[in-house]
């Protein structure tokens, strides 16, 4: 053992020998070069050193070349944008009369008429004085006038069974009690008394009144504006109806009567039609109107989706050459008079030869259209005979023609709402038609026609049944009066008692913490909600478009008004007070079942966002969702605005109807003085029809401030501003001109790039410069946008591209869908290596076919989204997602950023530079796809949601996890940021806030067990030591003390992804990838490849399933509120509203349809058929 002692000394002491040289001959050396340098500086010439002066300037220019990447501003919305105008309907500074102005704001409801036109009815009006408790009308009286309140108040009063009278509504100055029934009844000449409906004064009022009798005087002259007037009463009963009553409401078969009142007995003149001019005046003695513009006629044309280019192109000659009979079978089967149960001529067809019945059915058609010309028919009839079971329409078709009933019956139904079943609204007999209103209208088919059984009927088509209205125009008044005897008593009660208003753009509908009374429904323009906080500042919290209902909650409940609505543009609602509410669910009690329903869907749309510091507030930075309106303005005139705007609509078709409105269209179509102040209101009419037709319309502005671009700004939703990406970024003098102008609408910036330029770059300068934008967008245009082409070639190059579908992954289609409110959302959970699924299920979307227009993410959610939204090609984000998990598995570097760990092991800097090698400089502005990603701010304990500023900083401060990295420091107020995971690790509800329609959301996030071991109330950490290290002992499952504080960390993470995974606007796919773990970057491809497949297995699935159709399909379409309707219904996670729903359900008194197809009574105690809507 000594002798080992020995010679380890000895090598110590000779390797400590040698370290002591090396350590000298490192000393001797560098005293060495320092003597050397010293020597070589006294040999040279003296140096000249700078004057400060000069120092100075040099280093100030030095500094002022390094240029600082910009921040956004942020900037508030403008007042014009938040606040109501302060001065209601301004009667007083008026230079009308305030009579005038009050029946001018009433009478529009029967459309626009010119100034001399209404100046005409003014003539006709009476002014009434009524003490308090004096009836203005009651029971019996003739139902023949429109009342215009002037000052006081007045009650409408319905007579209840029980012979009591109830006020439905309060009528106020400025408001009217009519009923468009009525006035159809009163042009028709089928009168009628009021029979339960009473208005008295509740105050000493003044009353203006107008005889409908008014309008008649009007006709004769105008006979084209009779049908104008009664087709705008028609759109608006049908509106009522379905939107109101049956939408919202649930009622079904309450709004049409089973058996047809008498005074739909044709045969007998149960009244006198107005006697009306057949040929179309061109009267200039009252009226003064310019026939350049376009006629009422033609107008109601368009409101009937009719083409006026084919009106004439068949002559009298051509018509009478074609075949007038269509092919029948030999022998038509009619039913015996008995099984009918009628009285009329239709019974003695049975077996004549088709033709002589044909002859006779078209006599009885001259009866009830009470048409004078026989010729008018000629080649505008034909003869059809249906099998039993087929189908002649379907509840939504466009394109519906007119049913006049031989033999045989057609059962119509109606969709029962939240129900795929239909129950039949009433049975067409022979000698009665069905199908008036929509041709009318030119809405969609509200109902399904049916033949349960063999039926041979009469079938006139739209576009004929319009030219027969042409050359007669009192036909439309036979075909409304058939169509208002089929309207219930109850309809004609809420004729009444719902409200059409109107409210100018800038005025307050309600304002916050007002009484609330009544619902509104809005039917076109749009309206915004803004809520004022307790520190005074206001806060934009949403906007309501084209079917939206308003106040509901507040009204159901009795609560003041929680926000202050105003219109952002000329607005037309229908309002529902309180009082006819109340009337309707005492008449049906069935009603309350769906007030719960829309009481339950708003509160728990309410209840689903989470509360507190980790909430997400509703974002409105694109509440662009249902618009109907939109303005684009140039920046400059090199921007390719027609190109721009043919692209677009191109796009837009393939959702829906779209029109593309300019300064030429609009004199090419309506004439010359279109655009003149004396033609307003009719301009104002047909861009409002133009809005009910389409889907979106669009309005290109001139180049200057001119009286279209003013327009044009007046009727937009939303104004986007168009400028070219590779351009310096500037302020349009037309954008300067409209910084200066009140505008309500919201803006958005569009940046256009050409296909193979550079990528966005400077965006935040652009915004900078602007005042409030709701938001930008970039988009890369084909080069046929950029090509300069002559207006007439540029025509025929998009009549081509018209012919083909558009490409939905095209940015144009993505603006589209924002637009429309369809945008897609791509959410990315965090889940540290487990995240490269991510870039498979991408790949798997691409190949399915599957657009993404907005990106987020939490933690490697938001590394994977930001490569993306800066890429969009799977491909790309594969390379560089892998070359960044290669540097990430790396050990040297690793250890290298190793830090005495107070706050973290690491000191983040070798993650930062892997990460801004990848980013670079980019901002998060400049990425093609709009893109957020999640922090959590631990200085603030809050919920960050990060849409601008530098990538690389944000998405590093969503990947830091605690313990390993330090938090990052936010450029912006010097909050210290962490990784998103701990609050929301999968944020669809944020994009769902943005104003996405659907959420494609995937979790990659680990999953804690549960069967956890149950020990007890108290637990020895030597037992869990004993059991841990004893091979034989029985495993036990208790988390250590890392694992509860990281349960911890994560509980309001899981509660939210619980709320997402409920959710229905989300789609929610998690690939299985539990066996890899957080820091497995090294088995990338393996990762990959487990999203790949399981992406490729899901997207295979929901083709299948046609649920990639329904993302696609546009929200309006009654196709996709069907699908989202059955999808909620079949939701296996049931809440609150549904018990309500059970306990509340009253069944109603119905009638049924006997074997025979007769309406039978229901009998006490008998169950209600439904018939099932059958699709062949």
């Amino acid at each position: 053992i000594s002798h080992c002692l020995v010679s380890v000394q000895v090598v110590g002491i000779i390797i400590g020998a040698g370290v002591a040289i090396v350590l000298i001959a490192v000393l001797i050396f560098f005293v060495m070069r320092r003597m050397q340098l010293r020597k070589l500086e006294a040999q040279e010439a003296p140096k000249y050193r700078f004057r400060k002066r000069d120092k100075v300037l040099f280093y100030g220019r030095k500094i002022m070349r390094k240029k600082e990447v910009p921040t956004l501003q942020m900037k508030e919305p403008p007042p014009s944008v938040l606040e109501a105008d302060l001065t209601e309907f301004d009667v007083a500074n008026s230079h009308l009369p305030s009579e005038v102005l009050y029946m001018l704001k009433n009478v529009r409801v029967l459309g626009h008429f010119e100034k001399p036109l209404f100046l005409e009815l003014c003539k006709h009006m009476v002014f009434l004085q009524f003490q308090q408790g004096e009836y203005v009308f009651r029971p019996g009286q003739p139902d023949s006038s429109i009342y215009v309140v002037q000052d006081g108040k007045l009650e409408l009063c319905l007579t209840g069974q029980d012979g009591k009278d109830g006020v439905v509504k309060e009528v106020y100055p400025g408001d009217s009690v009519h009923s468009l029934l009525s006035i159809l009844d009163v042009i028709t000449g089928h009168q009628r008394p009021y029979k339960t409906v009473s208005a008295r004064a509740a105050e000493v009022s003044t009353v203006l009144r107008l005889p409908v009798d008014a309008f008649l005087s009007i006709f004769e002259k105008y006979p084209e504006s009779l049908v104008r007037v009664v087709q705008i009463i028609m759109v608006r009963l049908q509106r009522v109806t379905v939107l109101a009553l049956h939408n919202y409401l649930g009622l079904t078969n309450e709004l049409f009567s089973h058996v047809m009142s008498a005074g739909g007995d044709h045969g007998k003149d149960g009244g006198t039609t107005p006697t009306l001019s057949r040929t179309i005046s061109m009267p200039v003695d009252i009226a003064g109107i310019q026939k350049s513009l376009r006629s009422d006629f033609d107008m109601a044309y368009e409101r009937g989706r009719i083409s006026t280019s084919c009106l004439f192109s068949v002559t009298q000659e051509q018509r009478e050459r074609k075949v007038t009979v269509d092919e029948v079978p030999s022998s038509v089967y009619l039913y015996p008079e008995e099984e009918l149960g009628m009285e009329n001529i239709f019974s003695l067809f049975q077996g004549r030869p088709n033709a002589t019945l044909f002859e006779e059915a078209q006599k009885e058609i001259l009866k009830l259209m009470k048409i004078e010309d026989p010729a008018l028919l000629n080649g505008r009839v034909t003869f059809h005979h249906a099998k039993a079971g087929s189908v002649l329409a379907r509840q939504g078709d466009q394109d519906v023609s007119l049913h006049f009933v031989l033999s045989g019956c057609l059962h119509v139904y109606q969709k029962m709402i939240d129900k795929q079943e239909a129950v039949c609204l009433f049975v067409t007999q022979p000698g009665e038609m069905v199908g008036q209103l929509a041709v009318l209208t030119g809405e969609p088919l509200i109902f399904t026609v049916k033949a349960e059984r063999d039926c041979t009927y009469l079938k006139i088509s739209k576009s004929n049944f319009y030219e027969i209205m042409r050359e007669q125009p009192s036909v439309v008044l036979s075909a409304a009066h058939t169509v208002a005897i089929r309207m219930s008593p109850f309809v004609r009660q809420m004729d009444f008692a719902i409200d059409w208003m109107a409210v100018e753009a800038g005025r307050a509908l309600y304002r916050q913490d007002d009484q609330s009374d009544c619902t509104y429904i809005v039917l076109n323009g749009r309206l915004r909600s803004v809520i004022r906080k307790a520190n005074g500042k206001k806060e934009l919290v949403g906007e309501y478009g084209r079917g939206d209902l308003i106040g509901v909650v507040e009204a159901l409940t009795r609560q003041p008004r929680a926000t202050t609505v105003h219109a952002v543009r000329d607005t037309e609602l229908v309002k529902l007070p309180e009082g006819t509410l109340n009337n309707i669910k005492r008449r049906y009690p069935q009603v309350v079942t769906r007030l719960i329903h829309l009481l339950g869907q708003k509160i728990l749309g309410n209840l689903q966002q989470p509360r507190g510091p980790f909430s997400s507030t509703p974002d409105v930075t694109n509440p662009a969702s249902n618009l109907s309106t939109v303005a684009v303005l140039p920046v400059c005139d090199e921007v390719p605005i027609s190109a721009f705007n043919l692209e677009l609509s191109h796009a837009l078709s393939a959702i829906g109807p779209t029109l593309l409105l300019t300064s030429d269209i609009i004199r090419e179509r309506l004439g010359a003085s279109a655009l003149d102040s004396i033609h307003e209101y009719r301009l104002s009419g047909w861009l409002a029809q133009q809005e009910d037709i389409n889907r979106i319309v669009l309005y290109q502005t001139d180049s200057g401030m001119t009286p279209w671009t003013q327009r044009c700004i007046r009727q937009a939703d939303c104004i986007l501003i168009v400028g070219l990406g590779d351009q310096e970024p500037a302020l349009g003098e037309l954008e300067q001109m409209l910084e200066n102008t009140a505008v309500r609408a919201l803006k958005q910036l569009v940046l256009l790039h050409r296909e193979d330029g550079p990528g966005p770059s400077r965006t935040v300068e652009w915004l900078n410069m602007r005042s409030w934008c709701s938001g930008h967008l970039h988009l890369k245009c084909p080069r046929r946008v950029f090509s300069r082409r002559s207006p007439s070639k540029l025509r025929e190059v998009y009549e081509k591209v018209f012919e083909k579908t558009a490409d939905r992954h095209s940015d144009f289609s993505r603006l589209a869908r924002v637009l429309t409110g369809n945008s897609i959302a791509l959410v990315l959970g965090g889940g540290g290596a487990r995240g490269c699924s991510h870039v498979g299920v991408i790949k798997a979307m691409e190949e399915a076919g599957i657009p993404i227009d907005i990106v987020g993410g939490t933690s490697i959610g938001s590394f994977i989204g930001a490569l993306y939204a800066e890429e969009r090609s799977a491909v790309r984000v594969k390379q560089r997602a892998r070359e960044w998990s290669k540097a990430m598995n790396s050990v040297f570097k690793t250890v290298l950023d190793l830090t005495y760990p107070i706050t973290s092991m690491f000191s983040g800097s070798a993650f930062n530079t892997s990460i801004s090698k990848v980013f670079e400089d980019k901002q998060i502005e400049d990425l093609w796809l709009p893109y957020f990603n999640v922090t959590t701010d631990i200085t603030a304990s809050a919920m960050r949601v990060h849409k601008d500023g530098s990538l690389w900083r944000y998405v590093r401060a969503s990947m830091t996890l605690s313990g390993y990295l330090p938090p990052l420091c936010d450029p912006k107020d010097g909050n210290l940021l962490m990784d998103g995971g701990y609050i929301n690790n999968l944020p669809a509800d944020i994009a769902r806030n943005i104003g996405t329609k659907t959420v494609i959301a995937i979790d990659v996030g680990s999953q804690d067990e549960t069967d956890l071991c149950n020990y007890g109330d108290s637990l020895s950490g030597w037992w869990l030591l004993w059991k841990r290290i004893n091979p034989w002992a029985e495993k036990v499952k208790v988390p250590d003390m890392a694992e509860i504080q990281s349960r911890l960390a994560y509980v309001s993470c899981v509660r939210q992804l619980e709320l997402v995974k409920k959710s229905a606007y989300c789609e929610y796919i998690r690939p299985p990838i539990d066996r890899f773990k957080t820091m497995d970057f090294g088995k990338f491809d393996e990762i990959y490849d487990v999203g790949y497949q399981h992406g490729k297995l899901v997207f295979t699935e929901w083709a299948r399933g046609d649920i990639i159709e329904n993302v696609l399909k546009d929200h309006r379409s009654a196709d996709y509120n069907d699908s989202k309707k059955t999808d909620s219904c079949t939701c296996p996670s049931a809440d609150f509203t549904d018990l309500a729903e059970i306990v509340s359900r009253i069944e109603p008194v119905q009638s049924y349809l006997g074997a025979d197809g007769q309406l039978l009574k229901r009998k006490k105690n008998t169950p209600l058929l439904i018939y099932p809507i059958t699709f062949i």
